[in-house]
């Protein structure tokens, strides 16, 4: 996907100033600021007129504060002391998946946001997972069942919000039909407790097929 994003924007560019004459310094104006469509007619305007990186920089904001609060917490010893608490009653891969999908949900309602529920979790879980001999493809998606899905069921998360604002919809009254987000977690720490799907780190199923 990125190599596609940097080719598009590479291409309209060059688009951009030989066929619309804009020059250079316009062209990384537009990619900063956006572009500002000047057709006369204000639906096409208003469709037209989006873009640029400023436009992201709300995003790129809370992933750089989530990455900074995730940063300190391991930093200064409370992950790992979160962590060993946790972990303390995930005996098996069942119980570790089971506490991951708990700590997201915990994260979403606690604090707001959907990508502490995700940047958190994975730092406090990731040597857990490894020291099982798990692959970390079993993290991940873990913390997109829990973190990512359970975020527009919190009516006060920012992804709930977002949703009650563009839908006009509360998170309430499309929670008994969110199947997907609600299913998810679920099907997730049944599948662990199973084994069905688990991945392992090679070595580990050289040494568990050794024994």
């Amino acid at each position: 996907a990125l190599p596609a994003l940097l080719l598009a924007g590479l291409l309209g560019g060059v688009l951009a100033m030989g066929i619309q004459g804009e020059s250079i310094g316009s062209v990384f104006s537009i990619a900063h600021y956006g572009y500002v469509s000047k057709t006369g007619n204000e639906a096409v305007d208003a469709l037209l007129s989006h873009g640029g990186l400023n436009s992201m920089m709300n995003t790129i904001s809370l992933v750089l504060c989530a990455l900074s609060f995730g940063g300190i917490m391991e930093r200064t010893g409370l992950l790992k002391t979160l962590a060993q608490s946790i972990l303390s009653l995930a005996r098996s891969t069942g119980s570790l998946v089971a506490a991951t999908v708990c700590t997201c949900l915990g994260m979403n309602i606690l604090a707001p946001d959907q990508y502490l529920s995700i940047i958190v979790p994975g730092r406090m879980y990731r040597d857990a997972y490894r020291a099982r001999g798990l692959h970390p493809k079993n993290l991940s998606r873990t913390l997109e069942d829990a973190g990512t899905l359970s975020s527009p069921l919190v009516a006060w998360n920012s992804c709930g919000a977002f949703m009650a604002g563009t839908l006009a919809v509360s998170p309430i009254d499309y929670l008994p039909y969110a199947f997907l987000n609600l299913f998810a977690p679920v099907i997730g720490i049944f599948l662990a407790y199973t084994g069905w799907t688990i991945v392992r780190l090679p070595n580990a199923e050289n040494s568990i097929n050794s024994h």
